[in-house]
């Protein structure tokens, strides 16, 4: 039986595939990285003889979801994985030439050797959530600028800049209310809405966050692959017996869910009750509070899937522990 591994490398405006045939040759080319891009690719692939094949790409930034979701939905087995287990893979392949073509290849060569598990497409509904979720993060950034522009603005163009921004006012409102609307309609969004809003700390922005982002156990195996998409896992730094470096944040992953997150964690570590014995006890421990902050976004999402995993509200008590 023949078996097909195709590698994507990803980037914003293209999609460099390599694809790996069953007698170890590759054919390798370039896709726009669109709709017609996709479907260009798809079709591609069925030229190839690559009926079903076995795809990979990584997860880095936003860019790689469209083309996921369009090559899922056509039944295609997808595989999303950390960047960093692509690097470690070239490492030991003591891969030394770094070029699109070459990555693509090498993605294609983990994939047929390490088998990774395929990703889990999102619902309709949460993927329709996550598209009003960024647009309203985008209005908001277009207001952020043009409040900046109106303090040093002349005369005159300060009335076309207020009018933007009471345009964008009036859009940004009207799309927070479609959101909590979309969420209400949905049984299940509804559900998980409630579940979330036991949370101190956790308001409807973060709510819908972390719906719209799949933060649960139907699409991660455990709270930690969660915190891993949102490049919130800790990266430890040590070799041998002198090496003992700080442990960070490894920020592989999706940078908009770790910015949406700082503000929600400031809130529950000064607003809350169990917030704040969180932050005394690290801080007791020496902890600066730049890796504490970092330490509570974290913990959000693990404490946002527990609640979701077990169905049952937030408990103060299993914080204290």
């Amino acid at each position: 039986m023949q078996s097909f591994h195709l590698g994507v490398d990803v980037a914003k405006a293209k999609l460099d595939c390599a694809l790996r045939l069953s007698d170890g040759k590759y054919k390798h080319k370039v896709f726009e990285n669109s709709q017609n891009g996709f479907v260009a690719l798809r079709e591609w692939l069925d030229k190839q003889g690559a009926i079903n094949p076995q795809v990979c790409m990584e997860a880095t930034g936003v860019y790689w979801e469209a083309v996921a979701e369009f090559l899922a939905n056509e039944k295609l087995r997808v595989s999303v994985v950390n960047p960093a287990q692509i690097k470690a893979f070239g490492a030991s392949r003591l891969v030394r030439t770094k070029t699109d073509k070459v990555d693509a290849q090498l993605i294609a060569e983990f994939c047929r050797e390490r088998q990774p598990e395929p990703w889990q497409v999102p619902s309709p509904s949460e993927q329709a959530l996550r598209a009003l979720v960024l647009r309203l993060e985008a209005l908001q950034a277009m207001r952020t600028q043009e409040s900046n522009r109106l303090e040093v603005a002349r005369d005159i163009v300060r009335d076309d800049i207020l009018g933007h921004i009471q345009w964008l006012d009036d859009e940004i409102k009207a799309l927070r209310k479609k959101i909590r609307d979309h969420i209400g309609g949905d049984p299940d969004l509804k559900n998980k809405q409630a579940l979330l809003d036991s949370i101190p700390g956790v308001g409807e922005s973060t709510i819908a966050l972390l719906l719209a982002f799949g933060m649960h156990s139907g699409r991660f195996a455990n709270a930690r692959q969660a915190a891993a998409f949102a490049g919130l896992d800790p990266r430890q730094h040590e070799s041998g017996s002198s090496v003992k470096g700080k442990p960070r944040m490894s920020k592989v992953g999706h940078a908009f869910l770790r910015k949406a997150l700082y503000m929600p964690a400031m809130v529950t570590l000064y607003k809350t009750d169990w917030g704040t014995r969180f932050r005394e006890r690290l801080a007791a421990s020496g902890k600066p509070p730049k890796l504490i902050i970092g330490a509570m976004m974290r913990k959000l999402v693990h404490v946002a899937f527990g609640v979701l995993k077990s169905e049952k509200s937030f408990n103060p008590a299993l914080q204290n522990a």
